[in-house]
């Protein structure tokens, strides 16, 4: 199933809909949705390496964008949806906590949290409860979205060939070490918080 699941997203890459997808996932990930477009950008951008750039800037502006519905849960919804999907997580005794220190580090929270494996929509909810300024929000996710999804570019640009080599020799090792690495957002998230 790994294996068809992996060449499913590396087919995609040449399909009319894929930066739909692509955007759909990268947009539900900020705001409400588990699963980091990683999972889709990586074999997509493996396929077409030249169409990595592309790849990164779709998953930017839709992650920014999935980081302003986010926002707006936090800002509009929170006592309902944003509440929900924080105790959902397992972090609603940890809010007020993470809200407090926006007061003096939020710009570094939202760059932050932004280029790790911590849930993103877990600073997007919470920067929309916390009030912080909508627009400095929305620059400081363009940064930290931007510098995660251009540093897969980045790599897989220059050294594509090999680490798809490497996947594809030892691929249920990889997706473990990923799985491992969202795991362990999480874990931090639950620490940090």
């Amino acid at each position: 199933m790994l294996r068809r699941t992996y060449n499913w997203c590396i087919a995609a890459a040449d399909k009319p809909y894929a930066l739909w997808i692509l955007a759909a996932v990268a947009f539900a990930e900020s705001s409400f949705f588990p699963v980091p477009p990683d999972v889709m950008l990586l074999p997509m951008a493996l396929a077409r390496p030249q169409r990595a750039w592309l790849f990164a800037t779709v998953c930017t502006i839709a992650s920014v964008a999935g980081g302003v519905l986010g926002y707006a849960i936090g800002a509009l919804l929170y006592d309902s949806v944003g509440q929900w999907l924080i105790h959902l997580y397992g972090l609603g005794d940890k809010v007020e906590a993470f809200r407090a220190s926006y007061a003096h580090w939020g710009a570094w929270i939202i760059i932050g949290k932004g280029l790790t494996p911590i849930p993103y929509k877990l600073v997007t909810i919470t920067s929309g409860f916390a009030g912080y300024d909508v627009w400095l929000f929305i620059l400081c996710s363009i940064i930290a979205r931007g510098g995660r999804f251009f540093i897969v570019a980045i790599l897989l640009d220059r050294f594509g060939d090999a680490i798809r080599h490497e996947i594809e020799k030892r691929l249920g090792l990889w997706v473990s070490i990923g799985a491992a690495v969202i795991v362990l957002g999480f874990v931090i998230a639950f620490r940090l918080i």
